[in-house]
């Protein structure tokens, strides 16, 4: 049985959990390329954490909100490393803990404490809603930051009375080896790249500082507003890409499993699909489904087969081809890929030659 992404590329940014995004998309059927946009860099040993926690320490707090699960563990791991796990556990339980997601508050449970409020969308916008509505004013209140700073949520707090106590557990930083991500971007321009799934705004943020950095971010902006899927797993992680202009898509849910099924699902939903020559054929990225059957398209006469594709059974000219070719070429390289076309879909009946005018697809009635 064919997969739903055979003959899709969807390339990987994702620094964590890349590996598990990975499998769910080959599972499907995709090829997948990775490219992680950033890296994590932990601060157990940084003294901006150490004080952020002795600061927490020294009187009564209030509220305490956590973000991420991976970064609520490596705080607990800091402080018991400096000899203050049981008195950050004790103020802990003596506190308001709101947990942002399931994560958050499984790594809650397994310290042995619990969350006096979880947002069911799993937002920090919803977060920061409860706090605000509940009266934040003289309060303190320590936010667990998830690798980058949350200014609108510490903002506000701080405007509506309250001190607030940043805790940054790690840190988003770009990428120890860039060329892994340069040629993924590279990969997008070209066209070899069909989707790109973002689980983390910093990703997003990076790989558009990349190609703003190396003049191509108009090209990016480009690809991924047209023939490139960009896919979300919220609207925070869209943000940088919204910004820009990108358009994307997101799903319902924010988890990795749900992400993996919006890509696939608009992927298809995105395959053209023709009866041509007496054939039922479909567009899979660089390959092509032949009734029922996979076919392999080298990577010409595709370019040709898409642009004959965009208009079935409009006539488009050799020279209208030519534009269509990577890199170009002459009229007789547009003769050469038709043929090895033709020879692709298992026969001639599917793209017809228009005497002196150019080649159309035999669309069926």
């Amino acid at each position: 049985m064919i997969g739903p992404l055979a003959g899709f590329v969807v390339g990987i940014t994702a620094a964590r959990r890349a590996d598990e995004l990975g499998a769910l998309l080959v599972r499907k059927g995709a090829s997948v390329r990775y490219g992680p946009a950033i890296r994590i860099v932990p601060l157990t040993d940084d003294t901006e954490l150490h004080a952020a926690t002795s600061r927490l320490l020294e009187s009564r707090v209030d509220a305490v909100v956590a973000t991420t699960g991976i970064g609520f563990r490596g705080w607990l791991e800091a402080a018991e490393g400096w000899g203050l796990g049981d008195a950050l556990l004790s103020r802990l339980s003596s506190s308001s803990l709101l947990a942002r997601g399931p994560k958050v508050t499984g790594a809650l449970h397994a310290a042995g404490l619990s969350p006096a409020y979880s947002p069911a969308s799993e937002s920090n916008a919803e977060l920061l809603q409860h706090l605000l509505s509940s009266g934040v004013a003289g309060q303190r209140i320590a936010v667990q930051l998830h690798g980058e700073p949350l200014p609108y949520f510490v903002d506000a707090l701080r405007a509506a009375g309250a001190e607030v106590i940043e805790v940054s557990v790690y840190r988003w930083v770009g990428p120890a080896d860039p060329a892994p991500v340069d040629r993924l971007l590279d990969g997008v321009l070209e066209g070899a790249i069909h989707a790109l799934p973002f689980t983390s705004a910093p990703a997003a943020a990076s790989l558009l500082a990349l190609a703003r950095r190396t003049g191509r971010l108009p090209g990016l902006v480009s690809a991924l507003s047209g023939p490139v899927v960009a896919a979300c797993v919220g609207p925070i992680t869209a943000g940088p890409l919204a910004a820009v202009g990108i358009p994307t898509v997101q799903p319902h849910r924010a988890r990795i499993g749900a992400l993996a099924r919006t890509v696939a699902e608009t992927l298809v939903a995105r395959s053209p699909r023709f009866s041509a020559g007496g054939r039922a054929i479909e567009l899979r990225g660089s390959s092509a489904v032949v009734d029922g059957e996979w076919r392999e398209v080298a990577p010409a006469p595709m370019a040709l087969l898409r642009a004959l594709a965009a208009s079935p059974g409009r006539v488009v000219s050799r020279r209208e081809l030519t534009t269509a070719l990577p890199g170009g070429g002459e009229e007789h390289a547009v003769e050469t890929a038709i043929g090895r076309l033709r020879t692709s879909l298992g026969g001639g009946r599917v793209v017809q030659t228009v005497v002196k005018r150019g080649y159309r697809l035999a669309v069926d009635a």
